[in-house]
């Protein structure tokens, strides 16, 4: 088999045989008959620091016709060059066929010929003047000088058609500029990342961080942050999923992931045993070939539309055993951010190197050696007293029968006695 290169999400070869997945031997999981994989990692990310994904769609079919069912979103998305292309080739090509018709009607009416006195339209005498005469009526300019007459319905009912179509065709150009205008994908040029992220322990636990900040006064409305691990990844039947997404949770189910993103604020992703980082330690980090895309979502204050930032980490990036430097500082009355430190970290040497799974299983193996003996005494401690207090109130029932059986035979015996002593008296 020949040699395929494989990069971090796909395979990829200059055979086009060897794109087949059965070509790569992947048969429900077994070793049995897999060919000889030359592999290379390359370091291509799939989301960019700046956001953008770096992906490219090829083989699309019926492309341009799906993309002009959506015509506007399509005029949305494009770049400004194209769409003013498109706003001026709209314009004049809907003036050139109205001039054309009004050439075409005066053309047949007779208005060219000079001893016509009744025209159909007034002051044209070719195709130029019917053309202005088109831009007058659709932009509604007006000079005074050109004018339908009564002489032609038919040139009435073009008026009309052209007035209906230049609307048309104002509403949707004005709107496809003002949306593209107001569109909030700018606003994430003034969201920030940290070019790292970090791993270090917070309250006893290792988490993983990156920081975030606002870098204008204005809010984003219902912000909230959330963090996919993406790693090719071979199923137990020999599946290839070259972009296995796998959540990281950053807080979802108790809130955390809502912010209020006023200053830099540093989101922590604990890492336990639901997390895809539970089982690496700092070396095994450093030979992971995996990315997380972190997303933050939002409205804009202004505008209330949602806007969107992305970056992503690779494992090179994410720095173990530190922490980020202080950005907020108080002084005065008032607190002050400074962003010359926003991705500035410094070294924790007393981090863990082990893995979380390691580290929990140390601290529980040692919590629970000292917990369970504390409640073996505990509870021989109530036992003995329960014991002692068990003999205790049998002792205190025999005590208390023995009493009263004594007390019954020293009746008995009494009124023995009592009877004994009458018998002889009489």
């Amino acid at each position: 088999m020949g040699a395929v290169r494989v990069n971090r999400y796909s395979i990829v070869s200059t055979d086009e045989d060897a794109l087949k997945i059965s070509s790569l031997g992947l048969h429900n999981g077994s070793d049995e008959g897999r060919g000889t994989l030359s592999l290379r990692v390359t370091n291509d990310r799939f989301v960019k620091k700046n956001g953008q994904c770096n992906v490219v769609f090829n083989n699309m079919e019926d492309k341009p016709r799906r993309y002009l069912a959506d015509i506007f979103t399509t005029c949305v998305d494009i770049r400004w060059r194209y769409l003013l292309l498109i706003f001026t080739t709209t314009f004049l090509l809907s003036w050139l066929l109205f001039g054309l018709i009004f050439w075409g009607v005066a053309l047949a009416h007779g208005d060219f010929d000079l001893h016509e006195w009744r025209p159909c339209i007034l002051h044209i005498q070719g195709f130029i003047g019917a053309f202005l005469f088109s831009i007058e009526t659709q932009t509604t300019i007006g000079y005074g000088f050109r004018c339908v007459t009564e002489e032609c319905p038919v040139a009435v009912v073009t008026v009309v058609v052209q007035s209906i179509v230049g609307c048309i065709i104002d509403s949707f150009m004005i709107g496809t500029i003002m949306a593209k205008m107001v569109r909030p994908k700018k606003r994430a040029q003034t969201l920030l990342f940290s070019h790292h992220a970090v791993i270090a322990l917070r309250d006893g636990k290792l988490c993983l961080m990156w920081r975030l900040g606002n870098m204008r006064k204005s809010h984003i409305v219902e912000a909230h942050v959330r963090a996919q691990l993406i790693k090719p990844h071979v199923t137990a039947e020999g599946e290839y999923l070259p972009l296995e997404q796998t959540d990281i949770d950053v807080g979802y189910d108790d809130g955390l992931d809502r912010l209020f993103l006023v200053s830099p604020l540093v989101v922590v992703h604990e890492i336990n045993k639901n997390s895809p980082l539970y089982n690496l330690s700092r070396t095994e980090l450093q030979k992971e070939d995996f990315e997380i895309v972190v997303i933050l979502e939002g409205m804009v204050e202004a505008t209330a539309m949602t806007t969107q930032a992305r970056t992503s980490y690779l494992a090179k990036e994410i720095l173990w055993g530190h922490r980020f430097e202080p950005v907020v500082f108080e002084k005065g009355d008032r607190y002050h951010v400074d962003y010359s430190r926003f991705h500035k970290t410094y070294e924790v040497p007393s981090t863990p190197h082990c893995s979380a799974r390691e580290l929990s299983q140390m601290t529980g193996r040692s919590g629970a050696f000292c917990y369970e003996n504390e409640v073996a005494l505990c509870c021989g401690d109530d036992e003995d007293e329960e014991n002692v207090k068990k003999e205790a109130g049998s002792l205190n029932i025999r005590s208390d029968r023995e009493l009263t059986m004594r007390d019954d035979i020293h009746l008995d015996c009494a009124r023995h006695i009592n009877l004994d002593l009458t018998r002889l008296i009489s």
